[in-house]
């Protein structure tokens, strides 16, 4: 096995031009149990976890926007000042492996893999992030949403390197939950995240663990959006309702190992609703249907 240490970008997009087929390797947390699993084979690996571009990152205060490198660990993004840009991201990222892994785990790894299960994934799907691929060849813009194509599937292209993520930097509540078979190590059965623009009058609801890929709910969210008063930052009991069943009318689980379908539907919805209750004041003197106030 030939392995390719790169310390510049140009480096390892020489690398894999000269070795499209080839093995990138930041963090390994998930590359190396498949390796000694037996379950993946590699006759080439590049190293880029050294390479200074992708591990840095940049705030864009005019842009309202964050870049984050695709060599930066989920131990960095835990805390500030990334956590105070991207609350729901530093939430995800406590909840990864153990301490050992998140400081060797990196979110383009965690893009690259496009597990279902994957902890920072439903934030992204949630504040609509822009994933960055280069080659030799050049570079291009994939929106999240269109990055994954299955379990373990994506649009990348052989000689392709994932460089960084840009997510908005918004204004209202983030929140990140998730259920697994014990409280600490686990991966995801079910995941959620709700981020709130205040703003922008929007609310984005991300589903992780129970579909093919990280699922949103628009129909949920179409729900809060209707019946929320951005201003009073309260909502109607009944909403909270129709919003977690909505989102678990969304999901598209499946029987497997670890959960059944039927389980993975029903946390949805309670997560949902616990994280729609931290991010407004529950009213229950309201109801969606006389609120009138999504102003």
């Amino acid at each position: 096995m030939s392995v390719t240490v790169a310390h510049s970008l140009d480096d390892a997009l020489a690398s894999l031009a000269a070795s499209p087929t080839a093995t990138v390797l930041a963090g390994g947390t998930d590359l190396m149990v498949e390796l000694n699993m037996g379950h993946r084979r590699t006759d080439a690996v590049i190293c880029v976890n050294r390479v200074r571009e992708l591990r840095s990152w940049r705030h864009d205060p005019a842009a309202g926007t964050l870049h984050i490198g695709a060599a930066l660990t989920y131990a960095e993004l835990m805390h500030e000042p990334l956590a105070g840009f991207a609350p729901a991201l530093a939430q995800a990222a406590r909840t990864v492996g153990s301490p050992q892994i998140r400081n060797a785990a990196t979110i383009g790894g965690n893009i690259g893999t496009a597990s279902p299960a994957g902890d920072g994934l439903p934030v992204l799907a949630a504040l609509d992030a822009v994933v960055h691929l280069a080659s030799s060849g050049g570079r291009r813009d994939v929106p999240f949403a269109e990055f994954a194509t299955g379990p373990k599937r994506t649009v990348m292209q052989p000689g392709e390197l994932i460089t960084g993520v840009t997510i908005p930097v918004l204004e209202g509540f983030q929140g990140y939950s998730k259920v697994g078979v014990r409280n600490a190590m686990v991966i995801a059965t079910a995941s959620a995240c709700l981020a709130i623009d205040v703003p922008g009058r929007s609310v984005r609801l991300a589903l992780g663990s129970v579909g093919p890929v990280i699922l949103r709910a628009p129909g949920a969210e179409a729900i809060v959006v209707a019946a929320v008063d951005f201003e009073a930052g309260t909502i109607p009991a009944d909403a909270v309702v129709e919003f977690g069943a909505a989102a678990g009318a969304a999901a598209r689980p499946i029987d497997d190992h670890r959960s059944t379908a039927e389980y993975r539907r029903r946390a949805i919805e309670v997560l949902a609703k616990r994280l729609l209750s931290r991010a407004f004041q529950v009213d229950p003197g309201r109801t969606a249907s006389t609120s009138g106030a999504n102003s």
